[in-house]
């Protein structure tokens, strides 16, 4: 059974094998066999522990038909009393196209409003106002073969090597099969991308637009426009306009970049024929994020160097159908089939769907939504696949919303998140594995996701529950899909209707598929139409775009969008993702080899930085903005800016106690696109003193109270949680932890060390661990312990001091395929080890996905010491 991966937008495939292995698929054009670590622990997520195996009203478990009964009749009521504006859905790149098009067509269609917006609005949205602005449609030109072919690659706001770490190696791999490829990454931090560059530059966040503008000057000035191309363009005049004042002085002074550094990435995006840029969160997550996308376009076109080999701008997807969605319909600024909201768009699409009605206008898109919730304007949210209470920005205040909604209904798969805790009415939804449909990447690659095991409980796939639900409200004659291959044989049709060429996205070529040929359906980039019937790879090549007059557009610049700092909140945090887990967590923070690498939440700071506040690598911190605070674990890092921060977006409320980063982010953003500015929240940091930290081991997932801090993770057998808290250790243990009818073991000393140890009929039932600072120990050791207990008093005594009598524990976890710690690479190192190669062979780290890479080679470059 072959299917796709369902985390970032590279669309991997993946094989899966009859014993229920899940491998790489090789014959898949965007990965050919390569899978993340993520996508290789993906057997390790089809589990019903944790799932969501049937409705729930109000609170209370409930029939799956009662549950949709309640949800029309709910909305119903609402919708009659205040009108369909008061009613909205909340989708997410994690559906399915056929999913998002039942939501899209309900919302637009049936219910006559455009209230359905999707957590894509909070990645993507600033990249479709960039390429429609330019191209007149959201189509990403390029293709992944564009990565082998380019002579230069510009990665910028994108931490590849851990966000996309597929594509990253294919990147790898095409700079070691052409040395003369040049690769240039723009971004405040020093990632682990950083490690394939030849030049990098550590730009002030929010200077984007400052060093596109700068380049788009130096174009012009030194030759590096395409007299070809200019037949082809409007607004040149105007921008290059507003581009001249962008001098290299004042464009290095605004990025806080070296003239010299920046002047060297001018010459090789001029003097290079074949240029690639590649971005994502870094570029779009801005309150400029549109212009940011424009200005980079602007060079590609200025200079000719888009639809050709080798060549173009490339946003690179979050999610693994943000693509999909936009596709259909799923943000609230365009209709399906990359419409808009003309008359003539509005009823061609009327027309098409046969509706009552149609939205005429944009909706809420997902900021204002939640605001329109919290002012009582929207009184039903439908949320599908995401959990907006993690996410949104403003956290605090969008579950506080949700909580005084009068309507929530959630379609999950999880029973537990931050979302599904203020849920009026939960409707358990089938996950990957499970669904059945299409997806498509970055580079507008359609790939089907199969099912190849049934679903458990009462889960059902997301656009059987809107058909469900919209048949109930009426609309059974457009909503009477039995299979989802019909759901996309009309999705296709559409995109076909009365379109002669006026709009990119055409799939038009596949709306005649049987279910038969739906099922076997191969990758294929869109479109696919007659002139395309095998699809396209690459756009642009004839130098025809899609606004009306046949000639893309460049954009003047607009000023950089630099948050200001104060008095009061010196810092700059940045946010964005770890390498090993996704989102939320609601799927990644439950497999045990997923939280090996990073398993708590952190705050990584430059040493400077750390050492002028007071603070050093291990304390605990306070980090607070004006909208709250959360608390996490300080890292090091010499590759941050100074008076900056970076801390991971993914710990909801299910793992850490208050680790919410989004929470502390304001709800401002591009005002083209409507995307939320995440990158840049000026915060103050302070150290978070506590009397004792600790280890807390546990069979079932309790979460703590009475501490300052907690971050669980789960462990094979057990769920360890790390634990800081006020008064003595021993006093809280002998309060907060259940231990009655347990044979327990406790050490006390001098120093306020604390163990204790509780066992019921010989199986080890909660370990725990205190000290003033965190207290050192052999934890692959201890979790052994849940799975198979010392058996005699030394084993036990050993257990109690937290390390084993021989052997030594592996250290920090660096390669999660493996599971290689950072001692055994230490000690291969010693033992004559000089190259990534080297430790591969010996210990096979770094050689499946690659992500490791990186962090192995600052090993081999740190002196070993006796």
């Amino acid at each position: 059974m072959k299917t796709t991966c369902p985390y970032c937008g590279v669309g991997c495939g993946v094989s899966v094998q009859p014993d229920g292995g899940i491998t790489g698929d090789a014959t898949h054009p965007a990965s050919f066999g390569r899978l993340c670590v993520k996508g290789a622990a993906l057997g390790d997520t089809l589990h019903s522990s944790g799932r969501l195996l049937a409705a729930q009203v109000d609170g209370k478990r409930a029939a799956l038909s009662d549950a949709l009964d309640s949800a029309a009749a709910r909305l119903r009521a609402i919708i009659d009393q205040h009108g369909p504006g008061a009613v909205a859905i909340y989708a997410s790149g994690q559906l399915l196209t056929e999913d998002y098009y039942v939501a899209n067509k309900l919302m637009k269609g049936y219910l006559g409003v455009a209230n359905i917006d999707t957590n894509s609005r909070l990645c993507m949205a600033s990249a479709v106002m960039g390429y429609k602005r330019a191209f007149g449609a959201d189509a990403v030109p390029c293709c992944y073969e564009d990565f082998t072919e380019a002579d230069l690659v510009v990665l910028v706001g994108s931490n590849a090597a851990w966000t996309h770490p597929v594509a990253y190696q294919r990147l790898v791999q095409a700079k070691q099969q052409r040395p003369a490829m040049r690769v240039v990454v723009i971004d405040p931090r020093r990632t682990a991308s950083a490690d394939l560059a030849d030049l990098h530059l550590p730009l002030r966040p929010g200077s984007d637009g400052a060093l596109f503008s700068g380049l788009l000057n130096w174009l012009a000035q030194h030759d590096g426009i395409d007299d070809t191309m200019l037949p082809h363009l409007n607004g040149v005049e105007e921008t290059l306009t507003a581009a001249r004042p962008w001098t290299l002085a004042r464009a290095a002074d605004a990025c806080e970049l070296d003239s010299e550094r920046l002047a060297e990435f001018y010459q090789l995006f001029s003097q290079r024929d074949r240029v690639l840029t590649l971005w994502c969160m870094g570029i779009n997550q801005s309150a400029a994020g549109s212009d940011n996308n424009n200005a980079i376009i602007n060079a590609h076109l200025l200079s000719g160097k888009t639809g050709r080999a080798g060549c173009g701008p490339f946003s690179l997807t979050g999610q693994p159908n943000a693509m999909g969605g936009r596709e259909v319909g799923g943000l609230a600024t365009q209709l399906a089939a990359h419409m808009g909201f003309s008359e003539a768009e509005c009823d061609r699409l009327q027309r098409f769907w046969q509706s009552p009605t149609i939205a005429r206008q944009p909706g809420l898109t997902a900021v204002p939504l939640f605001e329109a919730v919290a002012r009582g304007e929207v009184k039903a949210v439908w949320i599908l696949g995401t959990s907006p209470a993690v996410s949104m920005p403003e956290g605090n205040r969008v579950i506080q919303a949700l909580a005084a909604c009068p309507l929530v209904i959630v379609s999950e798969v999880t029973a537990n998140t931050d979302t599904t805790a203020v849920a009026d009415i939960l409707l358990p939804a089938t996950g990957w594995g499970e669904k059945n449909g299409t997806v498509t990447n970055s580079e507008r690659r359609i790939s089907r996701q199969r099912a190849f095991i049934p679903p458990p409980g009462e889960a059902k796939p997301d656009w059987w529950l809107l058909a469900q639900v919209a048949q109930r409200l009426g609309f059974g004659d457009a909503f009477g899909w039995q299979h989802p291959a019909e759901i996309f044989r009309e999705h296709a049709a559409l995109s076909g209707f009365e379109n002669n060429r006026q709009r990119a996205f055409d799939i038009s070529g596949l709306a005649q598929l049987s279910n038969q040929q739906w099922d076997r359906l191969t990758p294929v980039q869109w479109p696919v139409n007659a002139r395309f019937p095998q699809g396209c790879a690459r756009l642009f090549g004839d130098r025809r775009f899609f606004h009306a007059d046949g000639k893309a557009r460049l954009i003047p610049g607009a000023a950089p969008a630099a948050a200001q700092v104060s008095e009061a909140y010196p810092l700059l945090m940045n946010s964005g993702r770890i390498r090993d887990q996704w989102h939320t967590m609601t799927r990644t923070g439950e497999v045990p080899r997923l939280m090996q690498h990073i398993d708590e939440p952190f705050v990584a700071l430059h040493p400077v930085t750390a050492q002028r506040l007071g603070l050093a690598s291990g304390d605990l911190a306070r980090v607070q903005s004006e909208l709250g605070w959360l608390a996490a674990r300080v890292r090091l890092d010499s590759g941050m800016r100074l008076d900056e921060l970076f801390a991971p977006m993914h710990w909801s409320r299910q793992f850490a106690s208050q680790s919410h980063v989004d929470a502390l982010v304001k709800a401002r953003g591009c005002p083209v696109s409507a995307q939320p500015a995440f990158k840049q929240t000026p915060v103050r940091i302070q150290p978070l003193r506590t009397r004792w930290q600790g280890w807390l081991w546990q069979r079932a997932i309790h979460p703590p109270a009475d501490v300052q801090y907690w971050a669980r993770a789960p462990q094979q057998g057990a769920q360890r949680l790390t634990l800081a808290g006020d008064g003595a250790a021993r006093d809280w243990a002998e309060a907060q932890l259940a231990t009655q009818g347990m044979q327990c073991q406790q050490a006390q000393g001098a120093r306020g060390e604390y163990r204790l140890l509780a066992w019921r009929d010989g199986e080890l039932q909660l370990a725990f661990y205190a000290a003033a600072r965190w207290p050192m120990l052999d934890h692959a050791f201890i979790t052994a312990a849940f799975r198979e207990p010392p058996t005699d008093a030394a084993g036990r005594f050993a257990l109690l001091a937290g390390r084993a009598a021989q052997g030594s524990a592996p250290g920090r976890i660096i390669c999660s395929c493996y599971g290689v710690g950072e001692m055994a690479i230490k000690q291969a190192i010693a033992q004559g080890c000089a190259s990534p190669a080297a430790l591969g062979a010996a210990l096979r780290c770094g050689t499946n996905c690659g992500s490791c890479l990186p962090e192995l080679k600052q090993l081999l470059l740190t002196p070993v010491t006796a």
